[in-house]
């Protein structure tokens, strides 16, 4: 698999995917708990991904 992509883009995007997914979280945490858990961890995996990128960056 190439991930290349990944390395094109933006800091900010990293950080957009995460906040998008803190709230989808929030949203179906009553509904189900697997998937609750699977968009929390996307959401944290991006936000230090995100910061990591940027450290990198400076």
């Amino acid at each position: 698999m190439n991930f290349s992509f990944f390395k094109n883009l933006p800091v900010l995007y990293f950080y957009l995917i995460s906040i998008v997914s803190f709230v989808i979280a929030n949203i179906v945490r009553d509904q189900s708990i697997t998937i609750y858990y699977i968009v929390l961890l996307i959401g944290i995996v991006s936000f230090f991904v995100g910061i990591m990128r940027r450290v990198k960056s400076k």
